[in-house]
């Protein structure tokens, strides 16, 4: 576990200095004068954000049908490749690339088909969508390509640049363009052209680096690896593409609902609200990245004990630091649109922001189920279930959305992402005997219930900038001491020691 948080920690620095990035990228996206103290007269309206966003759903959705289930073969059959052949003559990655633009011409040829489909979908509330629809492809292109590397660089334990480039590198990117359009050097057409090709731009950079570093060696010579376990990566392969199918519907769904319904007004506040709570995430998506190598060697050596070990590890850890930016958050959200003079529509997703806050804590709560089950030889599971998330969400997401609008939404992945879990939970527990929690679980949960209660009353006539920091201040130094005088967590002790030791080194 040592290796696993080293890494955790380092990805999740360089992954939240990426969401202060993007942090910015979404005030300018939101506000009416960035800074207070100069108003170019360009601004990003709700639509136009919502665009944005589109982008990268839409995106996820192609990159799903385009990978053709390559992306979990990879670091799941990787170590099998490892320990059987000189790293020069690793033939996965060169068919995981084929297999891919395979993937992406079929994508390309059915979003020239469907087109008319498309543009009756969302002529009428979302014509900005129609406008730039072309334009998501060479995104998608990009997403795909990155994300075939990026799995490549999870199987030989180099995520650490792989989710700088896609959680930091990007942003910066996106930052560039928006102070473009902002300024009036480019028109908004020329943002939307530039911004489809951001992802092409880091998978380069990515592959650059592996080719330099000596990782990146493409062979079409097929392999006694690959002859010998083809039937079985193409069997995975092909449930796998259906579950990564059925999980990309399933996440982004609900801005392509509303859009349809609603309108790009309405997509950009459920948007905002969004980037609000994915920022919960963030610690859950650094320690999946780096864990997956480290559970694949595990399942293949019979390591149990040690996969239990990451598993429980992940779910008190994940729970603790979900609890506490969520908490931060909460406390702030109000103030926080004041003092940046966030436009007055976004307010209208403060409720969003919370229940799907409760979505992400459930979900980070429970700890690497998806990726444990995903490295074992029951990954089928992971399909399986996947296919009960998308029967139950897609209709209750619909009805809900078109009956409360985006506050249906939100409503509808809490009750969808709560069942998907559990049954997880429950596979793990009944199958191998892996019961993840315990009274620190309990504990955790009413520290950070007791702590935001205090702060919340304490505080509750204090506002702008000062109850803000106060606010923060105290909800994280009280959330902090609680979990090291409880011993809440046995990495928090293991953290601090080795801090300590290299102070005194």
């Amino acid at each position: 576990m040592g290796n696993i948080r080293k890494q955790t920690i380092i990805s999740s620095i360089l992954v939240y200095i990426g969401f202060f990035i993007g942090f910015i990228n979404n005030y300018f996206y939101t506000t009416t004068t960035p800074f207070g103290f100069y108003d170019s007269g360009n601004i990003f309206t709700p639509s136009q954000y919502a665009l944005t966003r589109i982008f990268f759903d839409f995106g996820q959705i192609m990159f799903a049908f385009g990978s053709l289930g390559m992306i979990p073969v990879i670091y799941k059959f990787y170590p099998y490749y490892k320990d059987n052949l000189p790293e020069k003559k690793i033939d996965l990655l060169s068919w995981a690339l084929v297999a891919s633009f395979i993937g992406f011409i079929l994508v390309s040829i059915g979003g020239w088909y469907f087109e008319p489909l498309f543009v009756r979908k969302f002529s009428q509330n979302s014509q900005l969508v129609v406008d730039y629809y072309f334009w998501l492809f060479p995104f998608a292109m990009g997403m795909l390509f990155f994300s075939v590397i990026e799995s490549f660089c999870w199987a030989v334990q180099k995520s650490v640049i792989s989710n700088f480039l896609k959680e930091t590198g990007l942003r910066l990117l996106t930052s560039v363009l928006i102070l473009l359009f902002y300024f009036r050097i480019i028109s908004f057409r020329y943002f939307v052209y530039l911004f489809a090709f951001q992802y092409l731009v880091v998978f380069l950079v990515l592959l650059l680096y592996l080719y330099r570093s000596g990782h990146l060696y493409l062979t079409f010579r097929v392999s006694g690896v690959t002859r010998k376990f083809w039937k079985k990566i193409v069997g995975m392969q092909m449930l796998i593409f259906g579950g990564t199918f059925i999980a990309a519907i399933a996440a982004t769904i609900d801005s392509l609902i509303i859009a349809s319904i609603k309108g790009l007004t309405a997509t950009g506040i459920f948007v905002f609200a969004q980037y609000a709570a994915n920022l919960i995430q963030v610690p859950q998506r650094s320690i999946q990245a780096i864990s997956a190598g480290v559970l694949s060697r595990a399942w293949k050596d019979k390591d149990y004990k040690e996969i239990h070990r990451i598993y429980q590890r992940s779910c008190i850890n994940l729970l603790l630091m979900s609890l506490f930016i969520f908490g931060n958050l909460w406390l702030n959200v109000k103030d926080g649109m004041l003092v940046l003079n966030i436009q007055k529509e976004y307010a209208d997703g403060l409720g969003v922001i919370f229940i799907l806050g409760m979505v992400r804590i459930i979900d980070a709560g429970t700890g690497l189920n998806a990726m444990v089950i995903n490295t074992s030889t029951f990954w089928r599971f992971d399909f399986y279930s996947g296919v009960i998330l998308l029967a139950f969400r897609l209709p209750l997401t619909y009805f809900l959305i078109k009956n409360y609008g985006i506050i249906g939404s939100a409503f509808a992945e809490l009750a969808a992402y709560s069942v998907y879990n559990f049954i997880r939970f429950e596979f793990l527990r009944r199958k191998f005997k892996m019961q993840p929690f315990n009274l620190q679980t309990l504990y955790s949960i009413l520290l950070a219930c007791s702590t935001y209660a205090l702060c919340f009353w304490v505080f509750k006539d204090m506002h702008g900038w000062s109850g803000i920091i106060l606010r923060t201040g105290s909800f994280s130094l009280t959330m902090i001491s609680g979990i090291f005088y409880w011993k809440l967590t046995p990495d928090a002790g293991q953290l601090y020691e080795t801090l300590m030791k290299r102070v005194r080194g």
